[in-house]
């Protein structure tokens, strides 16, 4: 059964992360720089949530408050749904969906492993579904 290694061992372990007194509109920098849809935040050298585009429209923008002044610790979200390296990707996704969150940090022993996202489950899905179907053609029609 397929893992959340099987993702991190595509994708890496490369995770954006942001201390947590920096301010919202650093943190929209990282994310656009990146072109992605969360930070993972940190306190030090400890993991204490997470930041995406659903918090900067809920906790700033919709509250009006001034995303130069906001420190990204005061909107995150936390405490942060994560999973294992060992986790079922079937697992990852209930999750994901259960809670309608599109990011699912990889957390052992408070060590952060990498990041896997409800795109990166799709895509690994997809290629997992292509091979069947690639195999049951040639066996139903032989190589072509």
């Amino acid at each position: 059964m397929p893992t959340a290694q099987l993702i991190l061992d595509k994708k890496g372990s490369d995770v954006a992360t942001i201390d947590r007194n920096a301010t919202v509109v650093e943190a929209a920098d990282m994310m656009n720089a990146r072109k992605i849809g969360a930070l993972v935040v940190s306190d030090g050298d400890k993991i204490v949530g997470i930041f995406t585009e659903r918090d900067i429209l809920t906790r700033v923008v919709a509250t009006q408050k001034f995303p130069s002044e906001v420190r990204v610790g005061d909107v995150m979200t936390s405490p942060m749904a994560c999973c294992r390296r060992d986790t079922p990707l079937e697992e990852c996704r209930a999750v994901m969906s259960n809670m309608r969150i599109r990011h699912l940090p990889v957390v052992e022993d408070e060590h952060l492993y990498g990041i896997i996202s409800s795109g990166d489950i799709l895509a690994s899905e997809v290629a997992n579904q292509q091979s069947t179907i690639e195999y049951l053609h040639e066996y139903l029609y032989g190589r072509t």
